[in-house]
């Protein structure tokens, strides 16, 4: 297989992967071939270790395998010492560095989690790159050890570079299905009422498909329109962007489309709408129809979730500004975000939430946002 297709294929399978976490493994493999690399890790999180971090999405991978107990071993006993953390959070977005780049000589020499766990799992000389992530998070996606044993090769390390941007539409669409709680359901099944405005165009970029949210958003015309069969921005100085993401979603010379996001401004509201386009290739485990050429999520803030504040507040014994910060994470929003909305510090934040795991009797943000999921439907405004 060429190196074009290899890509080709690679990224048709990551675009899957969005709506089926049990393909990662073989997708990881598939990015293995191309960068020459003995395996991967992938992680998505966000908060400052080592106390106060929550992991989104972590998987590593060699061979096509999941390594889970390496994952578990990692962090139950490595994670909270690790000291390429720090230098980790202050690269900058995209720049691909050795892990030895992020340790000093005397941590090369001392530390535990380099010495002890990173040379046995063939991380010793791996490839390491931070990227931004959706509201403020973070992820970081590391290349195992190189397979040539002369080490890494420019092509090699350009190939990283190249495949990160997908790395980070792969996590930013992922997190979008996760806080809409719609991931693992088919193409099909993405139609019911999951939250998003889900729209299926086929190849020519016709939409052929779209649920009642995405009607009614169209409907509206503020944001996103649609004209002539196609989608098109409301606003005439957005359109050539929104039309370059689609184009590169639905490429004309049958090549695999990229996926990408574009941000649409409003006159009606100063929230602009998140638009995301995933390719969708023919065949496939997501159970879609053959026409679908890609599927488009937009997410509106202004009906993000349909969480009352007050009603979490009145059945889980919450001040209102506890009310508000519980339901501000459940909607996705991360500590940073919550602040900027509400001009409190950070800090305030964190004491918020720490009160609000006495009261529920949680110990993780993951679990302080199941237990305001948990509230039933019919509650709901």
């Amino acid at each position: 297989m060429s190196g074009p297709e290899a890509f080709e294929r690679m990224l048709a399978l990551m675009h899957e992967a969005v709506l089926d976490d049990a393909l990662w493994p073989s997708v990881a493999q598939r990015i293995d071939r191309l960068c020459g690399s003995k395996g991967s890790v992938l992680v998505h999180g966000d908060g400052e270790p080592p106390d106060d971090i929550d992991i989104f999405f972590s998987r590593g991978c060699s061979g096509g395998e999941r390594r889970e107990e390496t994952e578990r071993e990692y962090y139950e006993v490595y994670h909270g010492g690790d000291e390429r953390l720090p230098y980790l959070r202050q690269l900058p977005d995209s720049r691909v560095v050795p892990v030895t780049s992020l340790l000093t000589e005397d941590e090369l020499r001392t530390s535990a989690v380099y010495n002890e766990m990173l040379l046995r799992s063939d991380l010793g000389n791996a490839l390491h790159a931070r990227l931004d992530g959706p509201d403020g998070s973070r992820i970081v996606w590391s290349a195992a050890d190189p397979v040539d044993p002369d080490g890494w090769s420019s092509a090699s390390v350009a190939m990283v570079e190249r495949i990160l941007p997908h790395v980070r539409q792969f996590v930013r669409v992922r997190h979008t299905l996760v806080h809409a709680r719609a991931l693992g359901l088919s193409l099909g099944g993405l139609l019911g009422d999951t939250g998003l405005a889900v729209l299926h165009l086929d190849r020519r970029g016709r939409v052929v498909a779209a649920n009642d949210r995405a009607g009614a958003l169209l409907k509206g015309c503020d944001g996103l329109v649609h004209r002539d069969g196609a989608l098109h921005a409301s606003l005439a100085g957005e359109d050539p962007a929104l039309q370059r993401l689609l184009a590169r979603a639905l490429p004309r010379d049958g090549a695999a489309g990229a996926g990408g996001s574009v941000w649409l401004s409003r006159e009606h509201s100063p929230a602009r709408l998140v638009v995301h386009v995933s390719p969708v290739g023919a065949g496939g485990a997501t159970g879609r129809a053959d026409r679908v050429g890609a599927l488009v999520l937009v997410v509106d803030p202004d009906s993000r979730s349909r969480l009352d504040g007050g009603l979490v507040g009145m059945l889980l014994d919450l001040t209102p500004a506890e009310s508000h910060v519980a339901v501000a994470l459940a909607e996705g929003k991360t500590i940073r975000a919550i602040a900027e909305e509400t001009g409190r510090s950070e800090t305030t934040v964190k004491w918020h939430v720490q009160h609000l795991f006495t009261k529920l009797g949680v110990s993780r943000q993951a679990d302080l946002v199941r237990v305001v999921l948990s509230i039933p439907d019919v509650l709901r405004d």
